[in-house]
């Protein structure tokens, strides 16, 4: 099985730390001062009404319970104090009202804030289960095996969603380190689902299927099936371009293209396409009587094999500019292939810009390992 690094990984869900106990009361402290400063100058206690009430608002947003019900507390007291010193004995009416009406906001805000203390917990035992799922279903990067090591970025386009289209995978075989890259065509859950399909296929037929063609084709009755499924259930069919590499011992690999974009070969300094045939994509398979075709092409030591996804390729600035993968690739050709796939994913964020497409994007870099 391949080796992983367990402290690289692409999400980190923590809870927001709130402020410090010291920090809310110079705070909160800080503010009463300056509202009854303002309510001496104007000669009117309507200043704390309208300004220290929303400090329990605040602290809801920000504290933990115990705060927020300190903060509430605190403004109570000054406002019920300063009320009744400034009373004239004909507005009781006036200074009950406003003391009720700040007990009020101050109960509210307790209750907001140990709703969103739950909800905030609620969701990150929701995405820490789901960074778990996520470890086993796309494992994290970098991927190392006897014949390869595999770094990367994988980056879906929604940050509230850990897994998108976009797929990858290494499995050791008899007859080599087996390398997937793959998008499914389409976005959302049923995407993903489809993704689970051909990942699980994968890691499956990858050790039972001596031969490449018949990885695939085990690949593409997958994705058929998924699909018989989702039609069962009303969903849309869908099919996956996939990129199947195979890295032994000899200086060549072996390739086929399920109408995926093709991999560039960098060494010494210079970057090649490599000539492939482009197959139709998994899924598709019945709609052409053209087998899939296995492509070798030199892999030398030092080289190493970048695959991508569109969402690298497709990316678009603002004014709809495709992002120059080729160029960009070119100028940074010289870079580890550790830090080549960070740096292209940074550019290409950086080309869209604000107003540009972004998609789900996996880049992947492919090199031999240390002891081959």
């Amino acid at each position: 099985m391949p080796r992983t690094h367990p402290k690289r990984f692409t999400r980190r869900f923590e809870a927001i730390e709130p402020p410090r106990n010291a920090e809310v009361v110079i705070g909160v402290v800080s503010v009463t001062v300056l509202v009854m400063a303002l309510g001496a100058l104007s000669g009117s206690p309507v200043w704390l009404l309208g300004l220290l009430v929303f400090l329990p608002g605040t602290a809801s947003a920000l504290c933990t319970v115990r705060q927020t019900k300190f903060v509430s507390a605190w403004t109570t007291l000054v406002v019920t104090v300063t009320a009744l010193v400034s009373s004239d004995g004909r507005s009781w009416l006036n200074t009950i009202l406003m003391v009720l009406l700040t007990l009020a906001l101050g109960a509210a805000s307790v209750y907001a804030c140990h709703h969103r203390i739950h909800r905030e917990h609620e969701m990150l035992r929701l995405r820490s289960t789901a960074a778990a799922m996520q470890r086993h279903i796309l494992r994290p990067l970098p991927l190392l095996t006897d014949d390869v090591l595999v770094d990367g970025v994988y980056e879906p386009v929604q940050e509230d969603r850990l897994v998108g289209g976009d797929i990858y995978d290494v499995v050791v075989s008899p007859w080599g380190s087996r390398v997937l890259i793959g998008d499914v065509q389409g976005k959302g859950l049923p995407a993903v689902g489809a993704a689970f399909a051909v990942i699980g296929a994968f890691r499956e037929a990858a050790h039972r299927e001596p031969t490449l063609t018949a990885l695939v084709d085990a690949l593409d009755a997958s994705v058929v099936r998924h699909n018989s499924y989702a039609a069962q259930t009303g969903d849309d069919e869908r099919f996956v371009t996939a990129l199947i590499v195979n890295v032994d011992a000899h200086d060549e690999v072996q390739v086929i293209n399920c109408g995926h974009i093709p991999p560039q070969l960098l060494h010494d300094a210079t970057v090649i396409t490599p000539a492939l045939d482009s197959g139709v994509p998994l899924g598709l398979a019945e709609l052409t009587a053209e087998p899939a075709t296995v492509d070798w092409f030199s892999f030398p030591p030092g080289a190493t094999l970048l695959l991508t996804t569109d969402g690298l390729t497709e990316t678009r600035a603002a004014d709809g500019t495709f992002y120059p993968v080729t160029e960009r690739l070119n100028e940074r050709a010289s870079l580890s292939p550790t830090e080549l796939p960070r740096a292209l994913y940074d550019d290409a964020r950086a080309f869209a810009g604000e107003g540009g497409q972004h998609d789900d994007v996996a880049v992947l870099s492919v090199r031999r390992s240390p002891h081959r």
